[in-house]
């Protein structure tokens, strides 16, 4: 995802209300997040779907390794070699 231009992805959202399609589309076309302000604040982020689902895929493999060295912390691990014999094993079975 790219990284939000100050100067074209914060909106007011009086503004944003006024133009939905058309922030709908620049966000579609830039693939930037748009940020969106009330009285001053950013209040709330909108993103392109593609660009969520991706977002969710990299959190989603962020937390399994996060995980797994949480297991290697605990001892619960296993080293490099063991996992790559268990893995050739259940492949040439």
């Amino acid at each position: 995802m790219s990284r939000v231009r100050v100067d074209e992805d914060i909106r007011p959202l009086s503004e944003f209300r006024a133009g939905v399609a058309t922030f709908v589309k620049q966000i579609h076309e830039t693939r930037r997040p748009m940020v969106l302000t009330q009285r001053g604040r950013g209040v709330a982020v909108l993103i392109d779907v593609q660009e969520y689902e991706k977002m969710q895929e990299r959190l989603e493999l962020l937390e399994e390794i996060y995980k797994a060295e949480e297991q290697i912390a605990s001892g619960k691990g296993m080293s490099h070699e063991d996992a790559k014999s268990r893995i050739l094993g259940t492949l040439q079975k």
